[in-house]
This record gives C-alpha cells, sequence and structure tokens, in this order.
C-alpha cells in the first residue's frame, strides 16, 4: 500500500523533565522524567455489610491486632521499589527453599508480621495445614505489603461468628509455629495433623484460604521470569508510580533498564492493500490455503468479558465471552466453523484431509475452562478429535489500588482476581508445552483471533495474512484496518529506533489504547496531534512464527511477558463477601499478545528511509474494517446509540458485507441504511450464510447468479454444496442440512472425526419464487444478533444425512416444510396444477459422491469452480 502522508512521533532519550509538541511538524517529542514521585497509601480494604453498603465511599480500616503497627502513612515509592528489588535480588541467588526462607525471613514487614501472637499457636495448628513452600508463598505475599489479604475482618460485623478472632490471630502466630521448618529441612511437618475441631470457623474460610494459596503458587510460578510475587507487585509498582507522576515512559523498553537507543520515532506503516490489489491478494489466499497443513489455530478465550453482561437464564451465573450466543450459536462454535470452512476449501481443491490443531488459552474467570470444556464435549470436539485440541489455563492475577497498589479484596484470604490479560499465551504456550505439541503436529507457524470478533474470517483477509507470512518466511504478521475515533483499541505503528551504538533498528508493532497518554496521543478527532485516524487499528489477528515466538517466550525474563501495562482508566467492580457492590478505581498487571512484536525488530548500519517495510521480519496486511474487525464486547443498553462493539454492531457489519458479496452476483437487493436505522427498525434483511459456500467470496459469488432478495426476507443456508440462480425471496428461506461439508467417521483412535466431501448434502435452486409472509418484524421479542425471531410463515428445507433438494421453474408460496431423509433425493417442479413432488432414491453408487458437485480448480491465482453432474 502506498505510504500515506501521515504525522509521525519521535521520542529521544535524555535525563530532563521536558514535554514539547511541535505542531508546524506534527511530530510529538517524549522525554522520560525523574524521578518517581511519593504517595501516601496504607489500608486494609474493609467490605461492609449490605445494609450500610454506600455506593460512593469505600470504608478501608485496618485489621491488624493491637500489637502490630501498621508502616506509616507516608508510603515511599521508590523507596519501596528498592526494598522490593534488593529483596528479589537476593532471592534470585538463593536456589534452596530453605535458604529462601533464610532471606524473606530477614525482611522487616515479614519479621515484623510473623513477631506476634504466639499464644494462639494450638488454635492455629487445629485450624490450616501448610507445607514449607506455603509458609515462603505467605511471607511473599506478606514482604510485598499485601499482609492485609491474610487477616480476616470478620470480628467488625458483629453476630457473624462467635470465633470472629481465631482466624485472624491463628496466622499472626504461623511463624512462630514453622519457625524451624527450613532450619531442620523438614517440609514435612504440617499444621493440623493433630485433629481437632475448627473452633466454629467456617470451613468456607478456610476452603478461601487453600484458594488464596493456589493463586499465590501460579503468580510465583508463572511470573518466576520477573520474581514471581514480589517482582510482580515490583512491575506494578513502577507503572503505577510512572502513571500516577505523569511519567511518559517508552513503552518498548524493559521497564527501569537503561535506555539503549538514542531515540524513537513512529510512522504509520506501509503494508499489502488486500482490498485495492486483488490479484495479490488472491494469490496471497492461495498461498494461505496451500499451507494450511503448516498452520495452526491459537484462540485466546481467557478474558472475563465483564462489559457483556452475558449471565446464564438457568443459573443466573455469569458466562464468558466465548458462550456468547450469536447467530444461533456461540462465538466459539463461530469460529471452529470459519476454520473448518477453510479446511473444507482445501478439500475441495487437493482432495486431502487437513485437520488443524486449536489451541485456546483459558482461565478460571466465570468458570471459563470448565464451560468451554464442557462445550467441546458436548459437540463431541466438533468432528475433530479431542487429540487436534489444547487447553490450557491462564493465572488469575490480583486487581490493585490504584492509589498505591494495594490488593483488593473481597473477603478474608479472597483477592479480588482477574486474568492477566493475551499476552500471557506465549510465555503460558512455553510453560504447557504447547509449542512442542504444534511441532509433533509437524506445525511451522499459526494463525491467532479472539473470539469475539466475529467478522475476522471474512472473504481473503485471514488466508492472506498467514499465507504472505508462510510464503515469504515472516516472523510475524499483524491485519489492520481503519481506526474507529475513540474506539477502545490500540494502532499498528513503524518503529524506528536509533540505538548507542549508532545502528538503526525497524520493525512494526502495537501501541495500546491504554497507552496513549504516555505517547502524548490524544485520542480525539478535533486534536492537532490526534492519532487515531491517521495510524491503522490493531485488531489482534495475528500471524506468527511458532519458533520464532517460542524463542521470545523461553528467555526467562521480561521479554516472554511483552507489553506490560497497569491499565487504571476503568474502574474494578466487584461484589464483596457480603453481597455489597464495589467500584474502586483501579486495575491489574496486563501483557498485550501483539507486542511480542517488538522482539522482531530489524537492524542496520544506515538509517533506512521508504520501502523498509518489505525487508523486515514482520509484516502488516490492510482491508477494509468491516472485513477485519466486528467485535461483540459489550453489551448494548436499550437506549444506548452507540452500535460499536456490541452484538447488535457486529450483526449490522456482517449484514452489510452479506450485501457486498451477494450484490456482486446480479441479485438485486435493498441498500442498507445508517445505524440510526437498524436500531429504529432493526436490520433490513437477514442473510446467514455458512462460511464453506466459500469461504473466499470469489468462491461464493460462483454459486450465486441472479435473482433478488425483497426488504424483510430472511435467507439462511447451512450447505456448502448449493447452486442459486434465479432465484426470488420475498419472505423466509431456511436451508439446513445435518451433512453440510461431510459426515461423521470413527478413526483408528476412536476418534469421531468429520470426513470433508463425504456424503454432503445438497441443494439445487433455479428460477424459483419464494414468497410468505416471513419474519414479524413487529414483535418485541425478536432478538435479531441472536437469530432468535418470530415468523408469521416459512419455507424450510431440512436435509437428513446425504439428503438433496432440487427446485426448478417453481413458486414456492406460504409456510412449507420440505423434509428429505438420508439416502434420498426431492424434486421439485411446477406441476398442473400446484407443484410436481418428487422423492426418489439416490443411486447406489453415487451415495458418497452425490448426483453433482461443485470441482474447485486454480487457474493463476484465481479458483474457478464447474458443476459436475453424474
Amino acid at each position: 500500500m502506498a505510504a500515506l502522508n501521515h504525522p509521525h512521533v519521535v521520542f529521544k532519550s535524555q535525563a530532563k523533565i521536558s514535554f514539547s509538541c511541535f505542531n508546524d511538524r506534527n511530530t510529538i517529542l517524549l522525554q522520560p522524567r525523574y524521578p518517581l514521585s511519593s504517595l501516601s497509601s496504607f489500608r486494609a480494604l474493609h467490605s461492609p455489610s449490605p445494609q450500610h453498603y454506600c455506593p460512593d465511599r469505600v470504608t478501608r480500616v485496618s485489621t491488624a491486632p493491637v500489637e502490630y503497627v501498621p508502616p506509616a502513612p507516608d508510603f515511599d515509592f521508590n523507596k519501596e521499589i528498592a526494598r522490593l528489588k534488593s529483596l528479589c535480588s537476593r532471592l534470585a541467588d538463593t536456589e534452596s527453599l530453605e535458604l529462601k526462607h533464610q532471606v524473606i525471613d530477614a525482611d522487616s514487614r515479614v519479621e515484623r508480621f510473623f513477631n506476634f501472637s504466639r499464644r494462639r499457636i494450638a488454635r492455629a495448628q487445629e485450624l490450616v495445614n501448610l507445607d514449607s513452600y506455603d509458609l515462603y508463598l505467605i511471607k511473599c505475599l506478606v514482604a510485598a505489603g499485601q499482609e492485609h489479604v491474610m487477616t480476616s475482618d470478620l470480628e467488625l460485623v458483629e453476630g457473624e461468628f462467635d470465633s470472629r478472632s481465631s482466624l485472624k490471630s491463628a496466622f499472626y502466630a504461623l511463624a512462630k509455629m514453622t519457625e524451624g521448618w527450613h532450619l531442620s529441612g523438614d517440609s514435612s511437618q504440617h499444621l493440623g495433623k493433630s485433629g481437632g475441631g475448627g473452633g466454629g470457623l467456617k470451613d468456607e474460610v478456610v476452603g478461601a484460604l487453600r484458594k488464596l494459596l493456589r493463586i499465590l503458587r501460579e503468580i510465583e510460578e508463572f511470573y518466576d521470569c520477573i520474581g514471581g510475587i514480589i517482582g510482580y507487585q515490583i512491575t506494578v509498582l513502577e507503572l503505577l508510580a510512572g502513571s500516577i507522576s505523569g511519567e511518559i515512559m517508552n513503552r518498548s523498553r524493559n521497564i527501569n533498564e537503561p535506555l539503549k537507543w538514542q531515540f524513537l520515532e513512529i510512522h504509520s506503516p506501509n503494508g499489502f492493500d488486500l482490498s485495492q490489489n486483488t490479484e495479490y491478494a488472491s494469490q496471497a489466499a492461495l498461498w494461505g490455503i496451500e499451507g494450511l497443513p503448516d498452520l495452526g489455530e491459537i484462540y485466546p478465550l481467557g478474558g472475563a468479558a465483564d462489559r457483556l453482561g452475558l449471565v446464564d437464564a438457568d443459573t443466573g451465573e455469569c458466562l464468558p465471552a466465548a458462550m456468547l450466543p450469536y447467530c444461533g450459536r456461540t462465538l466459539l462454535e463461530g469460529l471452529i466453523r470459519d476454520l473448518q470452512a477453510r479446511e473444507f476449501l482445501y478439500f475441495k481443491l487437493y482432495g486431502k484431509q487437513c485437520i488443524t490443531p486449536v489451541a485456546m488459552m483459558t482461565s478460571a474467570a466465570k468458570n471459563n475452562h470448565e464451560r468451554i470444556s464442557s462445550l467441546c464435549e458436548k459437540h463431541a470436539w466438533f468432528g475433530r478429535g479431542q487429540s487436534h485440541f489444547q487447553l490450557f489455563e491462564q493465572p488469575l492475577v490480583p486487581t490493585v489500588s490504584a492509589e498505591d497498589g494495594e490488593w483488593l479484596v473481597a473477603g478474608p484470604f479472597t483477592p479480588v482476581c482477574k486474568p492477566g490479560g493475551h499476552g500471557v499465551i506465549w510465555k503460558l504456550a512455553r510453560d504447557k508445552g504447547i509449542f512442542q505439541w504444534f511441532y509433533n503436529h509437524r506445525r511451522k507457524g499459526a494463525t491467532v483471533r479472539q473470539v469475539s470478533n466475529v467478522v475476522a474470517a471474512t472473504d481473503l483477509t485471514l488466508l492472506a495474512l498467514a499465507g504472505i507470512g508462510l510464503h515469504r518466511g515472516k516472523k510475524l504478521g499483524f491485519a489492520s484496518c481503519q481506526r474507529n475515533s475513540r474506539a477502545t483499541e490500540g494502532i499498528n505503528v513503524l518503529i524506528e529506533k536509533n540505538e548507542i551504538d549508532g545502528r538503526w533498528a525497524y520493525g512494526l508493532s502495537c501501541i495500546e489504547y491504554t497507552e496513549f497518554d504516555k505517547y502524548g496521543i490524544a485520542d480525539s478527532p478535533s486534536s492537532t496531534n490526534s492519532l487515531q485516524a491517521e495510524f491503522p487499528a490493531n485488531t489482534n489477528i495475528l500471524y506468527v512464527d511458532l519458533q520464532s515466538v517460542e524463542e521470545v517466550a523461553s528467555s526467562n525474563d521480561r521479554t516472554s511477558l511483552p507489553g506490560m501495562v497497569l491499565n487504571i482508566k476503568k474502574p474494578i467492580v466487584y461484589t464483596d463477601h457480603f453481597g455489597a457492590t464495589h467500584s474502586v478505581a483501579g486495575g491489574r498487571l496486563e501483557c498485550t499478545m501483539q507486542n511480542i512484536a517488538d522482539n522482531f525488530c530489524n537492524t542496520y548500519a544506515s538509517r533506512c528511509y521508504k520501502g523498509i517495510e518489505d525487508m523486515l521480519d514482520t509484516f502488516i496486511v490492510y482491508n477494509e474494517r468491516r472485513r477485519v474487525t466486528s467485535s461483540a464486547k459489550r453489551k448494548r443498553r436499550h437506549l444506548d446509540k452507540s452500535m460499536h462493539q456490541t452484538p447488535d454492531g457486529a450483526l449490522l457489519d456482517a449484514t452489510r458485507n452479506a450485501y457486498d458479496l451477494l450484490s456482486c452476483c446480479n441479485i438485486q437487493m435493498p441498500e442498507i441504511g445508517n445505524n440510526d436505522e437498524y436500531i429504529q427498525s432493526g436490520p433490513p434483511f437477514l442473510i446467514l450464510l455458512h462460511p464453506a459456500l466459500g469461504p473466499l467470496w470469489e468462491v461464493t459469488r460462483q454459486k450465486f447468479h441472479g435473482g433478488s432478495i425483497s426488504k424483510g426476507s430472511e435467507l439462511q443456508i447451512e450447505v456448502a454444496e448449493f447452486f442459486w440462480r434465479n432465484v426470488q425471496l420475498d419472505g423466509s428461506l431456511i436451508i439446513v442440512a445435518e451433512n453440510v461439508m461431510g459426515s461423521m467417521r470413527i478413526n483408528e483412535d476412536g476418534e469421531t472425526i468429520l470426513q470433508y466431501g463425504h456424503r454432503c448434502a445438497r441443494c439445487k435452486l433455479q428460477n424459483v419464487r419464494v414468497l410468505n409472509k416471513g419474519i414479524d418484524w413487529e414483535s418485541e421479542d425478536n432478538i435479531y444478533w441472536k437469530h432468535e425471531v418470530q415468523r408469521h410463515e416459512a419455507l424450510k428445507v431440512i436435509l437428513h444425512g446425504n439428503a438433496e433438494f432440487e427446485a426448478t421453474d417453481a413458486v414456492l408460496e406460504g409456510s412449507h416444510v420440505f423434509e428429505v431423509p438420508d439416502g434420498y433425493k426431492l424434486k421439485i417442479t411446477s406441476g398442473s396444477p400446484g407443484l410436481s413432488v418428487q422423492l426418489d432414491p439416490i443411486d447406489h453408487c453415487r451415495m458418497d459422491d452425490g448426483s453433482w458437485s461443485w470441482s474447485h480448480k486454480i487457474e493463476g491465482p484465481h479458483i474457478k469452480l464447474e458443476m459436475i453432474e453424474w
């Protein structure tokens, strides 16, 4: 794509405190500022009972016993960071757990916390079982300044429990009870082995402690590359201090490491515009289809998706985004359908079965992991076999107060935790053996997409992205498009760095919208230095070279956790153990998966200018926005006129795509109005086409030609072998098949596998008029994006097994249901009078392949279809 004359941004490394904006050059100069400001804090969260809850205030009190004195209210960020860094360094220099205990016991906070309440040792012994590593995790928590997580506020609520102070007192006794463990080296001594009752303490409180220990273990082990629990808190404090003090930091360097460049400049990146260079786009898509046996698929599904407000209608439990029922199926099912459509096209071109291995990162948020596993099992792993799936669960991380980085708590031993961002996917994949699993399936690269983006696989975007990445040996690629103003999405940029040694480094990367302030980027259309329109949108659609990404994920340092950010722009909303809802300014440490690209810069001896993108290990492709991204991320309120990132907006974009697809097939269709018209009266029509009809539009358009689709009509086609010629639709036409792309078989491992092309259902419509009353557009029960609609009348064709349906020269008026049994063909023609209906068995020799089929052939960069009839 030709370079656009956009503004660019320059960052220079100096020690002075300054910020300058040169409007005459549309250039922003950013310079790091030091030192970090000091802020005051120390508090423990008390969750009030519902009857005393005040929505405008969060009450914070100390829950420490009288003999325990918390730190002074003046909290010095620099001093605390220095203390933790020193402790983290000393712990890193020790190998055995025994020595780590000795190091952390010398920390002032740990010593103070564990030096009281000796007299309640026997009580603690009856309550909790802890081994030496559990105790070490608790010490790390205390050393990180989060001792309030280990205390209970039960005694503050009158009448809750008889033994209100026992729990807290027990933990002040733990150190004295177990201080000899690390000295003796015997980690087998556990508290609580003497038996006895719990003194009236509730089992759920002890369960909460065990859950806390699991969370601490996950943080300590996953974030080992930055120092575990203590390193996590150091990073939080550094990011938070920089945010509060207004420090402008360079996102691409490791936090608090010396600057390794003299200045940094960002440009709008050049790339391949798939909407303009159609011949190259077609060729790139063919590379993607040809390379399908070398590709895997990666889905980050672990996000909490709080903005969707999705709940189970039966249980009232919160649901993850993957379970959103969009257009008649969950979002996860939609991703698998898109993938199977590409595999079906590969089969039609090469006559070979190809099953792509799919790795899905889940989380414990909203029972995400269990629900996704159950969904896959319910659908028999979508006819792909369980061996072609790997589910790996990302750890939950604590949320922190925006004031001072203190962990938020919802109850005794219950920090408020959320997933740590999709950027943990690379290190987690390495830790869980996902890369080796892909290699075992002989995969070289992978495409990455988010579950909420329902249009990512539209036409050739995803195939072209993967095709270019594989064919040209790239390490990482972005699929991008124009960015909407004020959208909660980042921008793709070309980074140019002049390093200290005089060399120049270049690479494509991303700046998240949460980091715009640090770069002086104003997200406002009227701003003179606004970049949201000039720079393309980051869509989180990626191609990655697996070996290159694994090398970064194995680095055992900060680079394995790319793009660490602390987003405190949105409040943390949670419910405490009394049922009261809190909204607290805060955030959590997150990583951004696309910023792994920061590790793939190319360096040159001298400065490069135009055309550098072609030589880089990273690349970018562009397409029209609604063919790249349209996400269902938030729930649209009843009176909300904005449909951006809502299921309604995603459906409208998909409807516009359907219009673009079919209107080029000489099919007359009503034009689609603006968003306001959708809000007032719904979409002008509903068209839902199975992606296996293409998925490339070039393929789909050869199956449709002529006719019309009237306003208010509904067209749903769930069959791949389909033929439409001169069909006039005025009402609802629904065609569904059991064997859309093939039939199920049991393989040698006993797994149920979808065999592409085997016993497919088929449908032909030629010179047909479909006329019925269709959807009741006045019904208040219609939810269009769910495809839950009330109908007056409809024509429905149901194809069982390899059934075939043909209608020629006929008018099908009113409600009809044509249900064709497996092994039969139903023919409908005009009769005298009415209709002629003929049901015949399919010839035995044609049972597997059908009486007709589309033949796919590659001619140059294009795919040509020919109907073969037997």
